[in-house]
């Protein structure tokens, strides 16, 4: 269990570096701010992002699940604030991170797919609807 959150942890880091060398207005001073600024991130997601999506979640139906990025992108301002050697210029530069992070996301869920499965597992209409054919 450990090990599964520091390897969670070290991919975060890594995705806040790739944003931080591609965002304009997103700057981490050192490595160790790196590793706070995801370390902060993580919980902050996973403590305080759950109750701001369920104060939200009217706003995510209407928009189809856009205004979670925008949550999203709060969080990321908020490690600003308090990560010293993480700096966020403006809000645009975090929704720009969050729509990385999470293009980030989809591209290494895809890959550990291919990469375990052989293949990407996108649908199972077959199991869920016997009659269907793909």
């Amino acid at each position: 269990m450990i090990f599964g959150i520091l390897i969670l942890w070290g991919l975060s880091t890594i995705g806040l570096f790739i944003i931080t060398a591609v965002v304009p207005g997103i700057r981490a001073h050192s490595t160790g701010d790196l590793f706070l600024a995801s370390l902060i991130l993580g919980l902050m997601n996973a403590f305080i992002r759950p109750l701001l999506w369920f104060l939200t979640w009217p706003l995510t139906v209407i928009t189809f699940g856009l205004f979670a990025l925008l949550v999203n992108a709060v969080m990321i301002q908020l490690t600003s604030l308090i990560v010293p050697g993480f700096e966020v210029d403006n809000f645009a530069s975090a929704l720009l991170a969050t729509v990385i992070m999470l293009l980030l996301v989809i591209s290494g869920f895809i890959f550990i797919q291919w990469f375990l499965f052989d293949g990407v597992m996108w649908m199972h209409m077959n199991e869920m609807h016997p009659g269907l054919s793909m």
